[in-house]
């Protein structure tokens, strides 16, 4: 097996190839680990190779992982996050990339008043137009914007998301980071607000979203290789009455678990 600071070298050398070919400085480029379906040792892995971001596609991986796993990561929420979980979220993350609706934000920032927390927040844009990603409607950014800056204190908006189609060529999610690039531009030129961050581009397209702007890359199965097989389990409770997590009231109204690398409760790894 390839040692993580070996693949890393390798990574952040095509991340300043192509920062090169642009005119711009690698600096301005970060690495999200995705974890998702690992256990926490991989985020230990990661922490001790350099990685400072661990992203987590759901509330409830999350919930159990990070406490069993190493202190120092910044968390960010890279999947789609539902109304009835942001508390939890805004307990467990200290970055939301998938905020796509104004009712979500407006959720987002009636919570973070509640609990005294500043969350700071990317607008999920579905710049393909394929129904089955998340997101919002490009022509639905600006008024967003114009609501949260106007009826969000809490929240602080950084910037934008977006993920390209899937296919075997990274040249097909070209104008997919492209345009989410001019969208912004053009936001911060009309409106007067800062939206620095960019995240965009995946294990297959990173080199070509660092070369139309991105300034988060999130990165899994070219870090960590693929990920485990797993299948879906029933929450439960345990002999002692606890769910298999720990605190019942932590994970009431996940339904289900997710099973994940050995390492998460009710791990069951598919052979």
């Amino acid at each position: 097996m390839t040692d993580l600071n070996e693949i890393l070298q390798g990574v952040r050398g095509k991340i300043a190839a192509a920062c090169a070919r642009v005119g711009r400085n690698p600096s301005e480029v970060e690495i999200i680990a995705v974890t998702k379906t690992h256990g926490a040792e991989v985020v230990k892995e990661a922490w001790d190779a350099g990685l400072t971001i661990v992203g987590e596609n759901k509330v409830q991986e999350a919930a159990w992982k990070k406490p069993a796993s190493v202190s120092g990561p910044s968390w960010h929420l890279i999947g789609h996050l539902q109304s009835n979980k942001v508390r939890h979220a805004l307990e467990i993350f200290d970055f939301i990339h998938s905020v796509d609706s104004i009712k979500l934000a407006d959720r987002i920032n009636f919570i973070a008043d509640e609990i005294g927390a500043s969350p700071h927040i990317l607008l999920e844009i579905n710049v393909s137009g394929e129904k089955s990603k998340s997101g919002m409607k490009p022509e639905e950014v600006e008024p967003t914007i114009k609501h949260i800056v106007e009826s969000c204190p809490r929240i602080t908006l950084e910037g934008l998301m977006t993920m390209a189609p899937f296919s075997e060529n990274p040249e097909d999610a070209r104008p997919y980071f492209h345009k989410l690039r001019e969208m912004r531009d053009d936001l911060e030129s009309r409106l007067g607000v800062g939206l620095p961050r960019l995240s965009m581009g995946m294990s297959g397209d990173y080199e070509v979203a660092v070369e139309e702007g991105a300034t988060w890359v999130r990165l899994g199965t070219v870090l960590f290789g693929e990920r485990p097989k797993v299948k879906r389990v029933a929450a439960s409770e345990g002999d002692d009455g606890t769910t298999p997590c720990g605190d019942s009231d932590t994970y009431a109204g996940f339904g289900g678990l997710d099973s994940y690398s050995g390492a998460g409760p009710t791990a069951k790894v598919l052979d």
